[in-house]
């Protein structure tokens, strides 16, 4: 059985024919930059997300730097992320001038908590990036609590948890502006490169509307220094299509999980993923842990089953980012999840029985001498 880390099939066959309308309603239209597409889908979104605006943009990575950009995040300014992030929760800070402050996460959730924040408050850090790692919601009460109590700003990232919530709130509405992605491996994936900013705040809506589009809200006239980050018509009519089917696609997602939770739950050499209290998991990833990972990562791959390791290297200790001074030994917590952690297949469309193979692999795996 050769089983892929991820395969669209499932929801591309699903999906066809609303596609190809959506395709065509855009082709035929001859407008393709910032029209109906774009704002009926921001209007979809933000109210999925049970936020009063979305602004579409570029992708993942500008919607973080223009969210720390539109409240004023700059050179001189320092912003609290995990630790343990992808690097653009990370390049995003840098790009605006500011510098990151790492933080570790909690051991159990691998998301941030506040535990481990206190020690990193100065009167330089002016934000917390709160990420929502492999689809679990952040504990935000504790996170804003925090962030209130040092007059920080909350920017979520809410790249891989679309639908998450925490205290039955999702993530995406908590902080004061909020960025999401929709890279096509996403929950809520485009055909290309596309993102989101959520918010509550009308100022803040209207301040990156102005900055995504070369700072400009009337043709030619220039009110700030902008950029073009702009979500394209075509990936926003995709949006609207997948954002219909994302609640059943979740449910699915779910579903593979409780597989491999059925299925795994008494293998001892490995830590399957837990859920915070009050929290939701949308299962981004299916991200189990052991100090064999090297060796069974191999050993799935030999018996037809593709994994992989989100993330190898932590951000500070990227070549990037030499610069900083981190030094491997700085975040235990984050270097341990580096170095145990594989991600399983899970998408929908997945089968029962390809998880019980997958399982059944890993169990003849810990069963064998090392």
């Amino acid at each position: 059985m050769n089983i892929p880390f991820l395969s669209l099939a499932y929801t591309d066959k699903l999906m066809r024919a609303d596609m190809l309308q959506a395709f065509e309603k855009v082709y035929d239209s001859h407008w393709f930059v910032l029209g109906k597409s774009v704002t009926a889908f921001e209007e979809a979104y933000a109210a999925f997300n049970q936020v009063a605006h979305c602004v579409g943009v570029s992708n993942g990575l500008d919607a973080l730097s223009l969210s720390l950009r539109a409240l004023e995040i700059g050179k001189g300014d320092q912003v609290i992320v995990p630790a343990n992030t992808y690097i653009a929760t990370v390049l995003a800070v840098t790009e605006t001038g500011a510098t990151p402050v790492f933080a570790e996460p909690d051991a159990i959730t691998y998301n941030l908590g506040t535990q481990q924040l206190e020690e990193h408050i100065s009167a330089k850090v002016k934000a917390i990036i709160p990420v929502h790692l492999y689809g679990q919601c952040c504990a935000m009460h504790s996170i804003l609590a925090f962030a209130q109590h040092y007059n920080l700003k909350v920017v979520e990232d809410n790249a891989q948890a679309h639908g998450a919530a925490y205290a039955q709130q999702l993530a995406g509405s908590f902080g004061h502006i909020n960025a999401t992605s929709f890279y096509p491996g996403k929950n809520l994936g485009a055909y290309g490169d596309a993102g989101a900013i959520t918010t509550n705040d009308q100022e803040l809506a209207d301040k990156v509307r102005l900055l995504r589009n070369y700072g400009s809200r009337k043709k030619y006239y220039n009110e700030v220094i902008g950029y073009n980050k702009r979500l394209d018509e075509m990936q926003a009519a995709f949006l609207s299509v997948k954002l219909n089917y994302l609640e059943q696609l979740t449910r699915q997602r779910q579903q593979v999980a409780g597989w491999y939770n059925q299925y795994l739950q008494d293998v001892e050499e490995i830590i399957i993923p837990q859920i915070a209290n009050q929290a939701t998991h949308v299962y981004h990833l299916y991200v189990i842990r052991t100090k064999q990972r090297d060796a069974l990562q191999e050993y799935l791959r030999e018996k037809g089953i593709e994994t992989l390791v989100h993330y190898p290297i932590p951000p500070y200790l990227q070549q990037a980012y030499a610069h900083l001074g981190y030094r491997r030994g700085d975040f235990p917590i984050t270097e341990m999840l580096a170095d145990t952690s594989l991600s399983l297949p899970i998408y929908p469309g997945l089968e029962e029985e390809a998880v019980k193979y997958i399982a059944t692999q890993t169990r003849a795996f810990f069963s064998k001498p090392h």
